[in-house]
Parts: C-alpha cells; sequence; structure tokens
C-alpha cells in the first residue's frame, strides 16, 4: 500500500475522484463505497476521510466535476444570436454529454444530501454558470426582461431538459420518442411564447 509521502494532498484529492468516477462509471452510484475508493487508490479508508468530510460530500465534488466537464463542452458552441438554433445546438451537445456519460450524470440527481444539509455554494455556482449559458441564449428576446425574470425562463428550460433525461434514462418514453425530438419542440414552443410576448408588448406601447 503507498505511504502518505507518496502523493500530495491535492493529487490524493484527485486519485480519490477519479477512483469514484471508475466505479459509478460501472457500477452506478450504488455501487460507490468508501472502502473500495480507499482501496483503489492504495490509502486507508482514514486517508479518505482526511480529503473529504464523508461519502456525500466525496460525492458532491465528484458531480461538481461532472458539471465542469459538461461545462467545457458546452461552453464551445457558438451562439448566434438566434435563441432556437442556439438552444438546439446547446441541446446537442448536452444530451450526447448525458448519452456519453450516463451512470455519472444519473449520479447528480440519484444522490441526495441529508434534510440538514444544504447544498454548498460552490456546487450551486457551478449550476449558475452552466444557466449563465442557456440566459445568454434568451436575452436576444428578453431585453425589456429584467436578469430576476431571464434567470426564472433559464431555470424552466434547464429543469424540462433534466427531467426529459432522466425519463429516457429510465426507459419512461413513449416508443418512437426521445429527449432531443422533446427538447425540439419544447424550445421552438416555448422561444415562440417569449416572442409573442415580447411582441405583444411592444404593440402595446404604440
Amino acid at each position: 500500500m503507498a505511504r502518505r509521502s507518496d502523493h500530495t494532498r491535492e493529487e490524493l484529492w484527485w486519485l480519490a475522484i477519479d477512483a469514484s468516477r471508475k466505479i459509478v462509471e460501472k457500477e452506478g452510484l450504488r455501487g460507490l463505497r468508501a472502502r473500495q475508493i480507499a482501496r483503489d487508490i492504495g490509502y486507508t479508508i482514514g486517508t479518505l476521510y482526511n480529503l473529504f468530510e464523508d461519502l456525500d460530500d466525496l460525492i458532491m465534488h465528484m458531480n461538481g466535476e461532472t458539471l465542469d466537464q459538461l461545462m467545457e463542452v458546452v461552453s464551445k458552441v457558438e451562439l448566434t444570436q438566434n435563441p432556437t438554433m442556439d438552444l438546439e445546438r446547446l441541446v446537442h451537445c448536452y444530451l450526447s454529454f448525458t448519452h456519453e456519460n450516463p451512470k455519472l450524470w444519473n449520479a447528480i440527481f440519484e444522490h441526495k444530501l441529508p434534510e440538514d444539509r444544504p447544498v454548498p455554494e460552490w456546487f450551486s455556482e457551478k449550476v449558475s454558470r452552466l444557466l449563465a449559458i442557456i440566459e445568454s441564449t434568451l436575452a436576444p428576446i428578453l431585453s425589456d426582461r429584467s436578469e430576476t425574470e431571464i434567470h426564472q425562463h433559464a431555470r424552466v428550460l434547464w429543469m424540462s431538459l433534466f427531467g426529459m433525461t432522466v425519463l429516457e434514462g429510465s426507459g419512461r418514453l413513449q416508443d418512437g420518442e426521445t429527449a432531443f425530438t422533446l427538447a425540439k419542440t419544447l424550445i421552438k414552443t416555448y422561444v415562440d411564447g417569449l416572442k409573442s410576448g415580447q411582441d405583444m408588448s411592444a404593440g402595446s406601447e404604440l
């Protein structure tokens, strides 16, 4: 077994995260055990708990890394100021990522923190950065709305898309349906509705 001096604290942290991801990729979140992680990285379970508060903390950081990887993918999408086209491109990248990493993505919504334990601020910030990309695609048709309203619209789309991936992953969609086809319908309907509201608002000012 490796000695503590073999790796820095940061190296150990990443070893634990990488080992956790490999276990989840193979067995799903239910297969993740602290002893298995410690064994896989060649250290004691005590060393593991010197790096993380507990298994919940480790899972949150593992899930945070998944969000970072998704952010890296979607941030490469070139936005065109066409909300429908931009959202479809983002959705394509998002769904490609979740299809390539199904068990890691499922771990995000399968993991539940204890009721008395709030979601860490750093984790919420990662989600907010993803939402900010959606907000930027909606900005051209919501120029007269407050930041709060734009944020709410982005959350509606994000949560709807998240739900579609959950349903698709659990095999609950109807025959012939896919998360992408449903998402395209949602995007067109939602964007058209926002544009219609904008046109009505502009007309009322005449």
